[in-house]
């Protein structure tokens, strides 16, 4: 289907003679030329359409697409129809029409290629003049629009070019030794639908940033390129792989500098595509061939399939449950019965609505009838079920295939879906599944006590994943924390760590056991002849002997019921009655006669103790890991798992051997007055031994407050003496002696005493004439307990506007050079200094961020731990501040809808009724921030986004690009920097062994993968652009490599230059001297964002949850909003 709106437009893009696609349409009133065929042959949308798209034509040296008849010097191909031109930047027109069904395009003849080739090489030319309109100026960049439902996408125009837009930089040289087809931006086939890539216009400088803003209503993103069904140009193969063993990654190179794009913005009020099937992905430029070749194994192991076909059925329950164990029980009572009616298949079930079979079914529609006993309610008797079973589909294996090769873009997520659950239909039926993990509390090893009525269990992590290498089944060891099946009275008293069992609950302890227990599933052991379980909802706020209900029209005692009915005298009436079912009209349970039933995971957050005892039973070193691992795949045996030969899946029983990289460290600068200028690190380490800081900070005023009752402050005095010795050692200009005295106060008075040094140190500073000076730093050596960490820097920051550094009463009582040195780092960048910065970046050697002016942003949103219904998600951006060393971030936090990962105060529009249109947001600040602290605004922005899963891709990027687009047009029209958008991940399964676990060249001292290894082939996506980067030396068990996603990339980076950007970024961070395992800014927005969840939950951990749940925000529910930090501390890395 294509479509066409009113109102015409200029010119659009050129054919690419390089053997890249036609253009798209133009905006504006007037006649758009759409783009022409390629050399290869391939048809391009001759009638792209874009804001009041106009009718095709061939382009100046193009050639008319197959199939296209001439009308009235027009060549116009089957697909154009009518339909709603609207979207664009800026948008101008709005067309009104129809849409149309149109026919396929027509493939060429290699007779109909090579007349088109000739008639290129003979430059034939078909001359009309362009129609000049309101917009004819040249396009900085093209943008497209999202389709209705119903409606193809199409390009939409280009915005304007501000007369002093900076001249983006050339692509950069292919490296030494980089074949042209793996050192060029390439892009997959745009679909029939006509998507079209066209190369930016130059533009020009400029050096303000005059308010300008979109048309109202307009949503503009844009994102890569569509995809094909045809077979376009092959990548080149990876670096030591034989082109036959290549992976089949299909794509098709680009000219210098062109841009690939995609309809992503959706009109108002509309929702995001459903699936990612209307948003494609960055393609892979080609492969990385810089550092030192090495191999490794992943815990991948390689999937052959039968090329059969899979039957997909409708399954429908009655009655309903939510319930996936129940109805996966209930689904295998049927087959159970009725094998022969099912054709003695043997089908997979996923637990909700979809159930798959290797042969036909013999019947299209059907409907079971089952009389069955629930084993948890069999009190109750038998229960009727109904299960109506009806045909959906039948899927072939040919798109997996073509997937698999490169030659289509869109994942068939069906056929992946029905394999990956016959995979896992045998381990669900052995094992407690949670999520797409499996667990047991002995068949893969003792786990252990946790504290607390706490256990660990361990297992592992399945998943099934397309690859270059094909399907891929990754399998990861993990343990988890599970709540111990005992009686739920022990549960209690170690919980609580309750020593006399006859003393009432506090209000505290009822608290805090109701959010313990709040959904556990629990049995009753009061009637011997049967078993109930029940869920618990709640816990009463008032003493069992207080309890009454109304039996038959009386009020009844709790504890008399129980004594006359069951003749079971309850002891500990003077505790709270557990509730189950309706909160209106609960089910009481006395707590005695309830026992935990096994099997259930501890969802509240783990204590310090918890922790330790966990990372203690789970870590492992690499070497056994993998042994472990492979455990797993013998014990599981895949080969004579009935479910898996019935759907003709083979799983390779070795790791993956995948080809990787050691990329190069880079060299680090210090100040010229230390005796070592310049440093070279060794296994992502270094120190700062004959070294100072490249920019020290500079501390007058400064104070000690301490909290500790078991350290002297004789000793505190000592520590600070050794702590400013330290810092002005390595390059700091920090006072000797405090503004005031050292204070002690006593851990239960803990704001009052800060309020009170502060204000003391105001006073002080005043009466020596210092009017207007502050208090810069404040050390707090912290309580004994904890629990004061959160409010103190909430009321620091947001309140009395002072930078604080926080000590644990035994780091200070253990001191040590290291401590030492480390708090002086993290001080340094509080207060504005800078510790190191790359050498290449002074140079101005780093492609892509150092020729032009460039801001590097990292984004995170977290969310509250599991329990915390109505708590807020805490979403931070930070932003490069200096330039060329991008090693200065300022941060903005703000407060959205619970497990909301779409951030929603990146561009904000408010209509004030004075101002009008007021507009703002974080990204906007940011950039503002960048252009005042530079003297530059950026032509460049590339986007580090953490914390987003795999099926948030397609919104994130729709939602967040047209953000960034849109603060970007606010401040400066046709102010358009390229955008580079790299999702980072941390929460992913795949780990990398080294290929020899004894070689001293391939591992670090844990016995880990090299930092700086970097893998891009094998067990990477087939067609898009990711990689994987252990860029930190391992500490203690299995380093995680972390793995960034490229979903939209403007500036044409190569595999190299962002892998070396993103690895040598790694050694920037500002609190230790180490290469850390993420790039610094999206860990300084994880940093960020957890120090927000501070302001408005003083006692928080920084074990929250990272990803969500949920893309919208229900804006029916308020959002507590976080308070404004002050301009003196927000300036700076306070959060570091």
């Amino acid at each position: 289907m294509s479509t066409r709106g009113g109102g015409g437009g200029r010119r659009g893009g050129r054919g690419d003679q390089g053997g890249g696609r036609g253009g798209g349409a133009g905006v504006g009133r007037g006649r758009g030329r759409g783009g022409a065929a390629d050399l290869s042959g391939n048809p391009t949308d001759a009638a792209a359409r874009g804001v009041g798209g106009g009718r095709g034509d061939r382009d100046r040296g193009g050639a008319p697409p197959p199939g296209a008849v001439q009308r009235g010097g027009h060549f116009q191909t089957p697909m154009q129809g009518r339909g709603a031109g609207r979207g664009g930047y800026p948008a101008v027109a709005h067309g009104r029409g129809q849409q149309v069904t149109a026919p396929a395009p027509i493939q060429p003849t290699p007779a109909e290629v090579e007349a088109l080739r000739r008639q290129v090489e003979r430059k034939a030319v078909v001359s009309q003049a362009p129609v000049q309109g309101p917009l004819s100026a040249p396009a900085a960049r093209p943008q497209m629009q999202t389709k209705a439902p119903g409606q193809v996408a199409q390009p939409a125009p280009a915005g304007r070019t501000s007369s002093s837009f900076p001249v983006p930089a050339p692509a950069p040289a292919p490296a030494p030794g980089q074949p042209p087809a793996a050192a060029a931006r390439t892009q997959m086939q745009a679909k029939a639908s006509g998507h079209a890539a066209v190369p930016p216009a130059p533009a020009r400088s400029s050096s303000s940033f005059p308010a300008r803003a979109p048309a109202p209503g307009q949503v503009v993103v844009p994102a890569p390129a569509g995809s094909s069904s045809a077979v376009p140009a092959r990548a080149a193969a990876p670096p030591g792989q034989a082109p036959a063993a290549a992976p089949r990654q299909e794509m098709q190179g680009k000219a210098p500098g062109q841009t690939t794009q995609m309809a992503l913005a959706a009109p108002a009020g509309r929702l995001p595509p459903a699936s990612s099937k209307a948003v494609v992905l960055q393609a892979r430029p080609g492969y990385g061939t810089a550092g030192r070749r090495c191999r490794v194994r992943a815990n991948h192991f390689l999937v052959q399939v039968a090329d059969t076909e899979i039957y997909h059925y409708d399954v429908a329950i009655t009655p309903e449950s939510v319930s996936r164990a129940r109805n996966r029980w209930i689904m295998n009572e049927l087959v159970n019965l009725y094998k022969e009616h099912l054709g003695r298949r043997l089908p997979v079930y996923d637990g909700r609505k979809g159930l798959f079979t290797a042969a036909p079914l013999p019947f299209k529609s059907k409907e079971f009838v089952l009389m069955l006993t629930n084993p948890e309610r069999a009190s109750q008797g038998e229960k009727e079920y109904k299960v109506a079973i009806k045909d959906a589909a039948k899927i072939d294996m040919y798109s997996l295939q073509q997937f698999l090769a490169g030659r289509q873009r869109e994942m068939p997520q069906e056929i992946i879906q029905a394999l990956d659950i016959a995979l896992r239909e045998c381990p669900t039926s052995r094992y407690t599944s949670i999520s797409r993990s499996f667990f047991s509390s002995q068949e893969f090893g003792p786990g252990g006590q946790l504290g607390n009525g706490v256990e660990c269990w361990r297992g592992y992590y399945q998943s099934l994943r397309p690859t270059q290498m094909g399907l891929s089944l990754n399998i990861d060891i993990s343990a988890t924390a599970f709540y111990k099946a005992q009686p739920i009275i022990d549960f209690i008293v170690e919980y609580l760590n309750i020593r006399n069992t006859s003393k009432r609950l506090s209000d505290q302890e009822r608290i805090k056991l109701k959010k313990a227990v709040k959904g556990v599933r629990v049995e009753t052991t009061h009637r011997r002849d049967m078993s109930m379980r029940y869920k618990i909802t709640g816990l009463t706020s008032a003493p069992l002997n207080d309890l009454t209900f109304d039996q038959n029209g009386t009020r009844a005692s709790v504890v008399q019921y129980f004594q006359r009915q069951y003749n079971y005298p309850l002891k500990y009436t003077h505790w709270p009655c557990l509730q189950a079912g309706n909160p209106t009209r609960p089910t009481y349970l006395p707590m005695e006669v309830c026992n935990i039933v096994k099997g259930q995971r501890y969802s509240s957050k783990l204590n310090e103790n918890q922790v330790r005892n966990i990372l203690r039973l789970a870590c492992e070193r690499p070497a056994d890991r993998e042994e472990r691992t492979l455990g797993v795949l013998k014990k599981n045996n895949y080969t004579a798992d009935d479910y898996t030969k019935e759907f003709g899946i083979k799983v390779n029983h070795q790791l993956a051997l995948v080809d990787a990289r050691v990329l190069p460290a880079p060299k680090l600068k210090y100040h010229d007055s230390g005796k070592e200028k310049d440093c070279n690190p060794s296994v992502g380490q270094w120190n700062m031994i004959n070294k100072k800081m490249v920019n020290g900070g500079s501390i007058k005023y400064w104070a000690c407050l301490t909290f500790a009752s078991r350290i002297h402050p004789n000793e505190i005095g000592r520590f600070c003496e050794d702590l400013v010795m330290m810092c002005n050692s390595i390059g700091m200009q920090v006072n000797t002696q405090p503004c005031v005295q050292i204070n002690k106060a006593h851990q239960d008075n803990v704001e009052a005493a800060i309020r009170g040094i502060h204000g003391h140190s105001a006073q002080v500073l005043a009466q020596q004439g210092l009017t207007g000076q502050h208090l810069q730093l404040l050390i707090i050596i912290l309580p004994d307990m904890t629990g004061s960490y959160g409010m103190i820097k909430r009321l620091c920051e947001t309140e009395l506007g002072v930078i604080t550094q926080c000590c644990a009463p035994k780091n200070v009582m253990k001191g040590g050079k290291q401590f030492l040195e480390n708090l002086a780092l993290k001080i340094n960048a509080k207060v504005g200094g800078r510790n190191t910065v790359l050498e290449d970046a002074l140079n101005r050697r780093i492609p892509l961020l150092t020729d032009v002016p460039t801001i590097v942003f990292g984004a995170d949103v977290t969310h509250p731990s599991p329990g915390e219904a109505t708590a807020p998600s805490i979403a931070a951006v930070v932003a490069s501040m200096d330039w060329p060393q991008v090693t200065k971030y300022k941060c903005l936090v703000s407060s959205q809808g619970h497990s909301v990962e779409i951030i929603n105060d990146l561009f904000k529009e408010v209509r004030d009724p004075v101002k009008g249109i007021v507009r703002g947001g974080m990204i906007r600040e940011l950039l503002i921030s960048f252009k005042k602290s530079t003297g530059h605004k950026p032509h460049r922005i590339i986007f580090y986004r953490d914390g987003v899963s795999e099926g948030q891709f397609s919104q994130v990027l729709l939602y967040e690009v047209d953000a960034i687009r849109k603060a970007c047009a606010s401040l400066e029209e046709g102010y358009l920097p390229k955008i580079t958008f790299v999702v980072v991940q941390k929460r992913h399964h795949t780990r990398l062994f080294p290929e020899n676990h004894r070689s001293r060249d391939q591992t670090d001292r844990s016995g880990n993968i090299l930092p700086g290894t970097v893998v891009d082939t094998t067990i990477c996506h087939p067609s898009e652009f990711d990689f994987y980067l252990c860029s930190h030396s391992g500490i203690q068990g299995t380093s995680r490599p972390a793995h960034y996603h490229v979903l939209f990339d403007e500036n044409g980076f190569s595999a190299d230059a962002l892998q070396t950007l993103t690895y040598n970024l790694c050694y920037t961070y500002a609190r230790c001297t180490r290469s850390v395992s993420i790039v610094p800014p999206a860990y300084y927005a994880h940093l960020a964002a957890f120090r927000a969840r501070y302001y408005i939950e003083d006692d928080i951990s920084d074990q929250g949850s990272s990803t969500g749940t949920s893309w919208m925000y229900d804006q029916s529910v308020p959002v507590k909003q976080l308070p404004c930090i002050k301009e003196n501390v927000q300036q700076y890395m306070f959060y570091c």
